[in-house]
């Protein structure tokens, strides 16, 4: 294995619009970040991934791109990015850019020209197909409910969407279309960005014969997105871009790949593979959902099933690929709400037990905006509080249209597993709106920002953002936790998650116990000699585990 930056890099999400507003449209905004880049360099990480900033009419919250080499109004204008890179930069950070070039905004003025005609060049550019006995060439879903196919009169014939109606997917098999994504690539790089996550970009490459779904049997709530993974030519169009744009830049890469297994990874991120660096996996956030309702449920995950996940990916990839670590994003509940405890009495205590059960395994850990100060799930009471189109097309279909849950089940599912969960405003301070606006937020602030928010966490050194810039601070004073190899303990252990790291003799023993309850586990006195690197407790109580205790042991 070569040892690149990427590797002992810790990555910090920011989700522009909920970061920060200056200009008091209640909307957040490239200044934003820019004022809140020494809070996120003191915390110890290494490189700012943005979610897009390009234009869009936010039909998705911008993964619906109109234009790829302008900057969303609402976020600012070139001038800004231009300054946000540079200032970045010269905090020592590095710049990861999202890039979605699954599908467009159907406000791009590619897809504008590509309805006009059939004989149009751009027609080509997206995947269209004549209907059958006037409906949809197929029986694919699209993730955001309803049909995966949009009609349009003009041209008599359907374009495939697998998420809203305004993302057209693009048509990958034309070489056209992969040049021209190139050429945009590396326009950013050659403005000096550092890197790339690529918005689900197993999805590029469908089967040209569009089969039915045959995984659409009866359930509530389907998708068709695995039917378009991994497709026939995935890994030929990567390596494409790797050697029109990757392999000339010094980047980070990581590939938002729904459905991938370990095997999959392999393909697209192996060492010597030349396609991507790392890919998100989804297998650990698949944990809690239900095999008919998806993730519109609220049945609780099992301990021993996510071990088997996570231990999965540690074991099979090593020495061949590269993992990513993460617990949040934008598209996923808050950690600590989900895996953990967020009453009062045990927020703190999980929020810490979770970073430290994540960030000693090997690969490059990710965190999401307040997740450093434990930020929770927000349980608006009105389906009307939300803006997430996933969660408001669901609400629709599963409640009003097909009466298959009642509101107050459904509600129950959306506190749990809604979007909107990530996407509340970032909670800086006690003042109105939690110091996110002076104006009124796109959308409300989670109550409890009064008492969890930057500046309490940065006056209370025992806080999660403390315990969170440590972990930061070890992964660099440590190359066991970057690179040492990893090995389950108790696999059947339904309470406590144990694990060794091993690398030139050293190891590292990490216990975390995931329950209220206190318990023990006689490993902790045999582990050998050897110090506490960390823990979320002030002292060592030996074989004893509180409440959602996690330590971590270097062993000499």
């Amino acid at each position: 294995m070569n040892k690149s930056w990427w590797q002992e890099a810790v990555v910090y999400q920011v989700y522009p619009r909920s970061f920060q507003d200056t200009n008091g449209d209640g909307i957040g905004d490239l200044q934003g970040i820019i004022k809140h880049l020494d809070y996120i360099k003191k915390l110890g990480v290494d490189v700012i991934w943005l979610n897009p900033i390009y234009s869009s009419p936010n039909d998705d919250n911008g993964y619906d791109i109109s234009d790829y080499r302008n900057i969303m109004t609402e976020f600012g204008t070139m001038a800004d990015f231009n300054q946000l890179l540079k200032t970045i930069h010269e905090h020592g950070l590095k710049l990861m850019m999202d890039l979605v070039v699954n599908h467009t905004s159907d406000e791009n003025a590619w897809f504008v020209e590509a309805k006009r005609s059939v004989n149009n060049k751009y027609h080509d550019f997206y995947l269209w197909r004549d209907g059958k006995d006037g409906k949809a060439p197929n029986n694919w879903q699209s993730e955001f409910s309803g049909s995966a196919w949009q009609y349009v009169p003009s041209v008599n014939q359907y374009y495939l969407h697998l998420f809203t109606k305004k993302q057209a997917d693009l048509n990958w098999d034309n070489s056209d279309v992969r040049h021209e994504i190139f050429d945009l690539m590396n326009w950013w790089c050659d403005k000096g960005i550092d890197g790339f996550r690529m918005d689900v970009i197993n999805l590029i490459s469908k089967d040209p014969a569009f089969p039915d779904d045959p995984n659409l049997k009866g359930e509530v709530h389907g998708s068709s997105m695995t039917m378009a993974a991994n497709g026939p030519h995935v890994h030929e169009y990567l390596k494409e871009m790797y050697k029109e744009v990757l392999s000339k830049h010094d980047l980070i890469t990581v590939g938002e790949t729904p459905g991938a297994s370990t095997a999959d990874a392999i393909k697209y991120t192996g060492f010597n593979s030349h396609e991507l660096e790392m890919v998100f996996q989804f297998e650990h956030m698949g944990v809690d959902i239900s095999p008919t309702m998806g993730k519109w449920t609220d049945r609780p995950f099992k301990l021993v099933d996510l071990k088997r996940i996570m231990s999965r990916w540690q074991t099979e990839l090593n020495g061949k690929a590269w993992n990513s670590l993460y617990w949040n994003n934008h598209d996923q509940p808050r950690v600590v709400s989900r895996f953990g405890n967020d009453a009062a009495e045990y927020r703190e205590l999980s929020a810490k037990m979770l970073g430290n059960c994540l960030h000693m395994m090997q690969g490059t850990p990710y965190i999401y905006q307040g997740e450093e100060i434990g930020m929770t799930n927000v349980g608006f009471p009105k389906i009307s509080d939300y803006h997430d189109v996933e969660t408001l097309n669901a609400y629709k279909e599963l409640v009003q249209d097909k009466h298959s849950v009642t509101d107050g089940q459904m509600m129950r599912y959306i506190h749990k597993h809604s979007r909107d969960n990530a996407r509340t405003p970032m909670q800086w301070n006690d003042e109105p709106n939690a110091g996110f606006t002076a104006g009124e937020p796109w959308i409300d602030v989670n109550p409890n920002y009064d008492q969890i928010n930057v500046a309490n966490a940065l006056a209370d050194p025992n806080s999660v953002f403390y315990f969170y810039q440590k972990l930061n601070q070890l992964r660099k004073q440590y190359s066991i936790i970057v690179y040492g190899d990893y090995e389950l303990i108790e696999p059947e252990d339904e309470q406590v998650y144990m694990y060794w790291r091993h690398l030139d003799g050293q190891k590292l023993l990490v216990v975390s116990n995931f329950t209220d309850q206190t318990l023990r586990r006689s490993i902790i006195q045999r582990r050998g000699t050897g110090h506490m690197l960390i823990s979320n407790y002030q002292n060592d109580s030996g074989d004893q585990l509180r409440p959602y205790e996690s330590r971590t042991y270097l062993i000499n």
